[in-house]
């Protein structure tokens, strides 16, 4: 009971405390404190979460700049990492109950090397997020393998395809530099247009088997060397109408090709239409003998190649003359296939033995019996040729056109015949020399002057033969040769050759034999210097060999004289101005004889 009360005078006394104005004063403070340091601790708290969301972020940059080939940012999409050389990255830092944010450029956290990946975005599950902004995307160097780690994910780009480039462009930057405005594209044709043609070699010609003359790559059976009359490499019995073959593979070694027509210059459609036409020019009706050529643009029009140009960067190579593929008229008694005439074709240039007279066309060499290896071949020959002693001052190998009242060869013949110091190599009556190279070269070797007149057409191989002997050609037509190899020839015909005028040698107002013996001797010395020098842009190089180093041949001079004309077409076509009809019509002044 006494306990009881003194309990009681306690709780009396601390009612009276509570009551008192400075306790309840004290009471409110110690509440104040210990609420104000419970959110001093939860800001404490805070910011160290914050610095290691920071030191984690900081990091992972690092690891982006600097990680080795052996480590890749996890992705799900393994198929194509984009590259990011030359690539900002901003990482965003979003941190919850919070309403700014910051871009942090990548070259905050220094400059690795670059690197071969990019990142379009990645996001991290717990806030803060990280983002990482992607550029536009740019061609892939080809990436090192990748390793895949789980999570975070990240999303990759499909990067733009790399377009192909054959093997034959250069493998340094210079090579591919030297080649800008000189890549040529070749159509893969179907094989009836070419490969074929070459299986059936045994019937291209009605009444001779061009398989023989068709092998080596076009070039015939090899020379072999007799008694030191010709170098001992390089000498073939090359059939005159093979041009289209040996081109072609010569084309195969051109050290421009491409793959991608886009970056194609010209476009090469190598079609045998000298082959095709030949097994069909006698007995046999148009339509065969327009089919394939009818196919040919059938398939070219159809290309995309085709459109960028509407053809006009296309050529082709024919091994006969052009008038073998432009027949006049639908009469199975007319000549030829009219290949030209289409209205495709009319779009493309005709590289041939002998061009007509439409400006679409271009006359090129025929091939001779020389095709050399090496540079050395070539000028071995060039110093035999100029050291070579000439015993007639002029020779003509040929047989006489007897059917044709305004052929001269009749009355060259019979000069021939009469000077003392002309030699006569006579094909009459299917006499062999004139088939046999050793003797060909043999007579021309020993000439100061060649006779180059008209034969079935304007032009004749034998021009350029006497010009690989280092003989001088005398022409009787401007035809032959002034107004059609004027990539390989020289501007001045009085360089490198003779004119008499036809008319001239008719009416018996020339004698050959006395107009060439008023010749100055020092000019004689002059032209046969000048022609021994034009011996490398007549010849065509063995394709079967690697190409020549140094010495330019007939094919680099066609491919330079065809990229140049290209590039004029396409350059007036950028300023306005429209090839139109001009580019295949008839130009009636072709074969006027032009000044010098």
């Amino acid at each position: 009971m006494k306990r009881l009360l003194v309990l009681m005078e306690k709780s009396r006394l601390a009612g009276r405390c509570h009551n008192q104005p400075w306790f309840v004063l004290l009471i409110a403070s110690f509440l104040l404190v210990f609420v104000l340091l419970l959110s001093d601790y939860s800001a404490l708290s805070a910011g160290r979460n914050t610095q290691q969301v920071t030191y984690f972020i900081t990091n992972f940059a690092n690891v982006i700049v600097n990680q080795d080939n052996s480590t890749s940012l996890p992705y799900h999409d393994h198929s194509t990492p984009i590259p990011s050389n030359q690539t900002e990255i901003c990482l965003t830092l979003n941190v919850t109950n919070s309403s700014t944010s910051n871009a942090i450029p990548a070259q905050f956290f220094g400059h690795g090397r670059e690197e071969n990946h990019s990142v379009e975005s990645l996001v991290i599950s717990n806030p803060p997020t990280v983002q990482l902004i992607s550029p536009p995307p740019v061609q892939p160097i080809s990436p090192p393998p990748v390793q895949s780690i789980s999570s975070p994910p990240v999303q990759s780009i499909s990067p733009p395809p790399v377009q192909p480039i054959s093997n034959e462009i250069g493998k340094n930057n210079s090579d591919a530099d030297s080649c800008s405005g000189r890549y040529i594209y070749v159509y893969d044709l179907p094989k009836r247009f070419n490969q074929d043609l070459l299986k059936n070699c045994h019937s291209l010609v009605r009444w001779n088997d061009m398989c023989s003359h068709l092998s080596n790559m076009g070039l015939g059976p090899i020379i072999r060397n007799s008694k030191g009359k010709l170098v001992a490499n390089g000498w073939f019995a090359t059939n005159q109408f093979s041009l289209e073959v040996i081109f072609h593979n010569r084309m195969k070694q051109y050290r421009c090709l491409t793959n991608d027509s886009s970056l194609a210059s010209a476009i090469f459609v190598p079609f045998y239409a000298g082959l095709d036409v030949g097994r069909y020019l006698w007995d046999y009706n148009t339509s065969v003998r327009d089919a394939s050529p009818l196919e040919l643009v059938k398939w070219l029009s159809r290309r995309p190649e085709w459109k960028a140009m509407w053809g006009r960067d296309h050529f082709l190579v024919g091994g006969r003359i052009a008038w073998d593929f432009r027949r006049l008229t639908d009469n199975n008694s007319d000549w030829g296939s009219k290949l030209m005439f289409l209205p495709e074709s009319k779009n493309m240039t005709l590289l041939s033995i002998e061009s007509g007279s439409w400006n679409n066309e271009q006359a090129i060499p025929y091939p001779t019996y020389f095709h050399p290896s090496k540079d050395s071949e070539v000028f071995e020959w060039q110093r035999r040729m100029r050291n070579r002693k000439r015993r007639y001052l002029f020779s003509f190998a040929g047989a006489p056109r007897s059917d044709s009242k305004d052929n001269i060869r009749d009355t060259i013949i019979n000069q021939c015949r009469s000077s003392a110091t002309c030699k006569l190599v006579s094909c009459y009556n299917g006499a062999k020399k004139c088939d046999d190279p050793l003797n060909v070269m043999k007579v021309f070797e020993a000439s100061v002057f060649c006779l180059q007149p008209s034969g079935d057409s304007y032009t004749r191989r034998s021009t350029f033969d006497s010009i690989l002997a280092g003989c001088i050609p005398v022409f009787f037509h401007p035809g032959s040769a002034y107004v059609q190899y004027l990539w390989h020839f020289p501007n001045t015909p009085s360089k490198y050759s003779v004119f008499i005028s036809e008319n001239d040698i008719k009416d018996q107002k020339a004698i050959i034999n006395e107009t060439l013996l008023r010749i100055p001797k020092h000019q004689v010395v002059a032209m046969r210097k000048e022609v021994i020098r034009l011996i490398p842009r007549v010849i065509y190089a063995n394709p079967m060999a690697p190409r020549l180093e140094t010495v330019e041949d007939a094919f680099d001079i066609a491919v330079k004289g065809m990229l140049d004309k290209v590039e004029k077409i396409r350059r007036d076509m950028k300023e306005g101005k429209d090839p139109g009809v001009a580019f295949s019509e008839l130009n009636g002044r072709k074969f006027d004889m032009p000044a010098g």
